[in-house]
């Protein structure tokens, strides 16, 4: 299903009209800092052989800073503390898959969505004492992994169990790469993740793991800046551009289809 929303998402690229590049802001090389957590593959991650940070989000931000003439400096701060750091003018700007939500509006701004996620059940590959998120509920033994705070975190609370977001099924992670490893190792037997990023684990897990049940939810994508902030305009601008004239799918392709994460 996230494979045909990408093939979709590229076709409805193709057929609008794009957006001049001289129809853009011109930020005259202003250095933008922006903050992420680098934990999100394939969105944004340190690669294990390089030891560089890439991700779909770095592919787009770059991007965008060449369309808008500025300069990115990149900085990295752990989840708990992005959108605190981003509302007190620390960062200009933070990317990391995070979900347009009314509650983290009311401290920061968000640019208009880039990419829409919907979240899937991620488990060992032998899986079988649970096939959704109904049967997983009654299997009352099950543990969940993920980050307070984040999508994966409330649709476990509240499209998976009983909205009880104390519930000490939910096992707290410090990071994404952290619960998978949990869930590796046995101690959860579940991660919720976006589609194409549990696809990516899938992949690099030489038959370890596997997507089970249907999509749960979904939220938007959108970047986050302080309160009131001039990039808001520009940047949206951009990510008009950059949907218009297939750049966005170009992304997809490059990092939800054809990356493989450890390789």
């Amino acid at each position: 299903m996230f494979l045909k929303r990408l093939f979709l998402t590229a076709l409805a690229a193709m057929v609008m009209t794009p957006l001049l590049a001289a129809e853009l802001p011109d930020l005259k090389q202003r250095t933008v800092v922006v903050v992420t957590e680098n934990a999100y593959p394939p969105l944004q991650f340190v690669d294990p052989k390089s030891g560089k940070a890439i991700g779909w989000e770095y592919d787009a931000m770059e991007e965008i800073a060449k369309r808008l003439n500025f300069k990115v400096e990149y900085q990295n701060i752990s989840w708990d503390a992005m959108i605190q750091s981003v509302s007190a003018g620390q960062y200009d700007i933070g990317m990391t898959g995070i979900s347009i939500k009314d509650d983290r509006k009311e401290k920061v701004d968000f640019s208009a969505p880039y990419m829409r996620s919907e979240m899937f059940m991620l488990v060992r590959a032998d899986e079988n004492r649970f096939t959704d998120a109904k049967s997983f509920a009654a299997f009352d033994k099950g543990l969940v992994g993920a980050q307070a705070g984040t999508t994966p975190f409330y649709t476990a609370v509240y499209d998976v169990l009983d909205g009880n977001e104390q519930n000490p099924r939910i096992r707290l992670m410090e990071t994404f790469g952290a619960s998978v490893q949990a869930l590796k190792t046995g101690d959860v037997d579940l991660v919720l993740t976006d589609g194409v990023a549990g696809k990516g684990y899938v992949d690099a897990s030489d038959g370890g793991l596997k997507l089970i049940g249907g999509p749960l939810g979904g939220d938007d994508f959108g970047f986050i800046f302080k309160k009131g902030s001039d990039l808001v305009t520009p940047i949206n601008a951009a990510i008009a551009a950059l949907k218009a004239d297939g750049t966005f799918a170009k992304l997809d392709k490059k990092w939800f289809l054809d990356y493989k994460l450890g390789e």
